[in-house]
């Protein structure tokens, strides 16, 4: 295992994640003291909405940490599934949200809560959405680099709050146009958008914690990098399985029944090597050598 590429990932999720943390503090200030000033609901919730991104940033940081400890006695192999929990607890926070968000809308139509509009409240939902919009693209593009999922919920965390401007948006220019719900109607559908994505999340993170295998792009291209070795004449037994962002794979070579235990040796290790050059996130190999016999071929 490379452990440059855990270094190089990790560097990058802390410097987005400490950014998005920055952003957070910045537009929820902004929406909050805006949303006070002019009176408008939507707003001050949309700006708490912005603190709780702040809750699944930490979730990250403190995954990532912890996740990224060196294997010891009592986790031989690392504690990558911190970071599985980590994702597991933003989508959590993320299906809440949603379901927050879908419940004070409804109440507000139930009402029949309508306010009058103030170009502060357009101006400060614009600037969220920029903001969080680019924020969300810049932290999925570094969680599929680096095969994070609780990156990857963060994100989608941070386009929740774009959604949620995005709703505060509609609900001004619905209010300018006289429908007085525009602004509650669109904040359901996001919650319902909000929520899909914490259950999908929640799925994948259940699917690694029970030893599910990696993915099938992935396991081509395992494949193909066994293949191009020469020196194997056959293989079986590949088994994978995901750790946080390692991947963990066992599998039983093949080799010429003459070779001394050295030469067999070194072409484990040519594959190991290949695997962990070829693969782009940490790789943790376990290769069986047997002879090429027929008793063994399976």
């Amino acid at each position: 295992m490379d452990n440059s590429k855990q270094r190089i990932a990790g560097k990058q999720m802390k410097s987005i994640t400490y950014l998005g943390m920055v952003v957070n503090i910045i537009l929820a200030a902004i929406k909050i003291v805006i949303g006070v000033f002019a009176a408008s609901l939507a707003l001050v919730a949309d700006g708490i909405h912005s603190l709780s991104d702040l809750a699944t940033d930490v979730a990250v940081l403190l995954g990532l940490r912890l996740g990224s400890k060196a294997p010891d006695q009592s986790h031989p192999y690392g504690h990558g599934r911190a970071e599985t929990f980590s994702a597991a607890l933003i989508a959590l926070i993320l299906i809440l949200v949603g379901g927050a968000m879908i419940y004070y809308a409804t109440i507000a139509i139930a009402r029949d809560e309508v306010t009058t509009p103030k170009i502060g409240v357009l101006i400060a939902a614009i600037v969220s959405i920029a903001a969080k919009e680019w924020l969300y693209k810049a932290t999925k593009k570094i969680a599929i680099q680096s095969h994070s999922a609780a990156l990857y919920a963060n994100a989608w965390h941070h386009r929740s709050d774009a959604l949620s401007s995005v709703a505060v948006a509609i609900g001004f220019i619905s209010l300018e146009l006289g429908f007085g719900h525009g602004d509650q109607v669109a904040a359901i559908a996001v919650g319902l958008m909000i929520i899909w994505v914490g259950f999908k999340v929640i799925g994948d993170s259940l699917r690694e914690l029970t030893e599910s295998a990696v993915d099938s792009d992935t396991i081509e291209h395992i494949k193909n990098i066994i293949n191009d070795n020469s020196s194997i004449r056959h293989w079986h037994n590949l088994r994978t399985r995901t750790v946080g962002r390692e991947v963990f794979l066992d599998l039983h070579i093949l080799v010429d029944p003459d070779l001394s235990i050295a030469d067999a040796h070194e072409i484990a290790e040519n594959l190991e090597k290949s695997l962990d050059e070829q693969i782009n996130r940490p790789v943790n190999i376990t290769v069986h050598i047997e002879p090429d016999i027929p008793a063994l071929r399976k």
